[in-house]
């Protein structure tokens, strides 16, 4: 299996503030028996290299982000949701309130979920706003363990490269302060 064959999906809330997010750190996790030592420490510093290269600074004081990764060894029925792409929908500036149906529970119509069936060895990337407490975008790749290059360090790193190509979101001032020009397509 190629592992550009692999799904590689993200969505996002509405409720994001992503022009506000900042700073970031991670969120503990509990090792179990089927963690590699080395997997999740491989993850955790491909993300932390990619939300640097985005701007995003690592701290220990009360970040903007907390960043939760795990990788799924099993089959996984997935929900996510159909949305524009995330740099799309920030460049429009629409906004939309998130929505509760107070009787069911359930999200109002903004959001298309739909049902991913993800294969062995999904790798799911979450990005929590620390003061609101909510999950604001998630990123996953599925299909790994069908690599024979799954326990290859370079692997796991382009896997976390593919999913945060689809966060699109770089900190605010980030790419003018360092030499970059502001889009003229106004």
């Amino acid at each position: 299996m190629n592992f550009y064959e692999n799904r590689v999906e993200s969505d996002y809330s509405y409720a994001g503030n992503f022009k506000r997010y900042k700073t970031f750190n991670f969120m503990g996790y509990k090792k179990t028996d089927s963690d590699s030592s080395n997997h999740m420490q491989i993850v955790e510093n491909a993300v932390r290299a990619r939300m640097q290269l985005q701007g995003y600074r690592y701290t220990d004081n009360k970040p903007d982000l907390l960043v939760s990764h795990k990788i799924f060894y099993d089959d996984l029925l997935f929900k996510g949701y159909n949305q524009t792409d995330i740099d799309v929908w920030l460049a429009s500036g629409k906004i939309i309130e998130e929505e509760v149906d107070e009787e069911t529970g359930e999200q109002k119509k903004e959001y298309d979920p739909v049902r991913y069936n993800l294969t062995k060895g999904t790798l799911l990337v979450v990005l929590i706003d620390r003061k609101h407490n909510r999950a604001i975008w998630q990123g996953y790749a599925s299909g790994l363990l069908g690599n024979k290059d799954f326990n290859n360090e370079a692997y796991l790193k382009r896997s976390v490269r593919s999913i945060f190509d689809k966060y699109k979101v770089f900190t605010e001032g980030y790419l003018l302060t360092n030499g970059q020009q502001p889009n003229k397509t106004e």
